[in-house]
């Protein structure tokens, strides 16, 4: 993961051109054996939506001379000096104009801040305060080498099959520049999560990972894939995965979905901290628009606007910590035990506790206190009404998920738990609710990533 982000870091990304196809191809060449990077390019001035794709935009240099014909500011020193899709000039300006196109922070005095320009045409350069203070009066030279023109907005998408077409979908954006946390986080990690997954040698659900342009990217996905988001039982935006802070779960629009559950179950366990919807952040709030209603959650550390390196140049390689990226990824890899191990049963022998010892399931010599498994086993039947899912029994228990989903595999070979007949089955489950079991219980992998 850090040599990807390394790799990735310098190159100049925006929400269309060379550098989304460039930070695509990184991601192709990472990819396990199998799995393949299916692009999709939308032409310019396409409507989706209330929006329309804007002209694509791709800049080869950009720079600002003074007086002295020396640059003081240059896009070859860092991809945020120039405000992205500024539009191409070459003029000299008096200082006192160029001041009106200057971007700085004043209480950051040697930072860089990140500024764009999508839906306006004008140009922009950003540069440390302390730099722009030290400009002396005179007339500058400009230069955005740089065209706006009719082109493609692209985006990847890598599909890892599963037994049933219910989707799990997995959302990163691949819009900004040089910024460490808020965008390359999340691609490595999403990367890696993707060949453990395409590791496995069966997975219940379908997973989409999707690379697109912030805000844009994903609604054109969406306009294009109307007739297919029914599919989607679960979904996750990852981004912002260091930077310090504990892990944060930003919910659905409903907060009832299972993969709320299923996330709040992991981050809280890992002393994280579970958020309400609310309709501004990363590309969960197209997915959650009220006339998509996805299941799709955010997962992040401390949210975007929150820590002062946000979209800044602070925000770089060294910002981000390897045990965080191990840290977030052994969560996700758990969210996804818990989504491909969730299921509903029956307690085959409701009258009562069975005996656990006569099925090989307790240990022959009794009085002792009942360790954590037989209290799992207990938990499962005594919840297992046909109704209770094995997640909400881990809730409700307090035990760890892999306790219950354990459990619950042992209870069905010894004939103890079944999927419950399928007249008692409701008809008004939600479509991110856990999928019925199938006659031999589906077990969930190790949870542990090793570093």
């Amino acid at each position: 993961m850090r040599a990807w982000m390394t790799a990735a870091y310098p190159i100049c990304r925006s929400i269309s051109g060379d550098g989304v196809r460039g930070t695509l191809d990184l991601l192709a060449d990472v990819l396990p054996d199998g799995a393949t990077l299916e692009r999709t390019g939308v032409p310019s001035g396409t409507q989706v939506f209330d929006w329309t794709i804007a002209d694509e935009w791709n800049v080869r240099e950009a720079w600002v001379r003074g007086p002295d014909g020396q640059r003081v500011v240059d896009l070859a020193d860092h991809t945020l000096h120039l405000v992205g899709y500024s539009a191409p000039v070459h003029a000299r300006v008096p200082l006192e104009e160029l001041r009106r196109h200057l971007h700085s922070l004043p209480d950051r005095p040697d930072w860089i801040p990140y500024r764009t320009s999508y839906y306006h045409r004008d140009w922009g350069f950003c540069l440390r305060h302390r730099d722009l203070q030290g400009l002396p009066p005179g007339d500058y030279e400009v230069l955005v080498d740089a065209t706006l023109e009719p082109g493609e907005l692209v985006y990847g998408e890598v599909v890892l099959p599963g037994s049933t077409d219910g989707e799990v979908l997995v959302s990163s954006h691949v819009c900004h520049p040089s910024l460490a946390n808020d965008n390359l986080s999340g691609l490595a990690v999403a990367t890696e999560l993707l060949r453990l997954l395409a590791a496995r040698p069966e997975r219940r659900h379908t997973y989409r990972f999707l690379f697109a342009p912030g805000t844009i990217g994903s609604l054109t996905w969406l306009s294009r894939n109307t007739d297919r988001l029914d599919r989607i039982r679960h979904g996750l935006v990852i981004t912002g995965l260091a930077g310090g802070g504990p892990l944060v779960y930003k919910q659905t629009l409903r907060g009832t979905r299972t993969v709320d559950d299923a996330a709040a179950h992991v981050v809280r366990a890992r002393g994280g901290e579970v958020r309400p919807y609310a309709p501004w952040g990363y590309d969960e709030r197209q997915f959650n628009a009220v006339g998509f209603d996805l299941p799709v959650g955010r997962l992040t550390r401390t949210p975007h606007g929150e820590y002062p390196e946000y979209h800044t140049s602070a925000d770089d390689l060294a910002f981000v910590g390897d045990d965080e990226l191990v840290d977030a990824l052994d969560a996700l890899v758990e969210i996804v035990d818990v989504l491909e191990g969730d299921a509903t049963y029956a307690n085959l022998s409701p009258f009562g506790e069975p005996q656990l010892g006569r099925h090989g399931l307790y240990p022959t010599t009794g009085g002792h206190s009942a360790d954590q498994e037989v209290m799992a086993m207990l938990w499962t039947l005594g919840l297992s009404d046909g109704i209770t899912s094995l997640l909400e029994v881990a809730a409700r228990s307090g035990l760890p998920f892999a306790d219950v989903r354990a459990a619950a595999d042992r209870l069905c070979a010894a004939g103890l738990l079944g999927p419950r007949p399928q007249a008692e089955r409701s008809a008004t489950n939600r479509a991110s609710d856990p999928i019925e079991p199938k006659t031999s219980p589906v077990k969930s992998s190790s949870s542990t990533v090793t570093p």
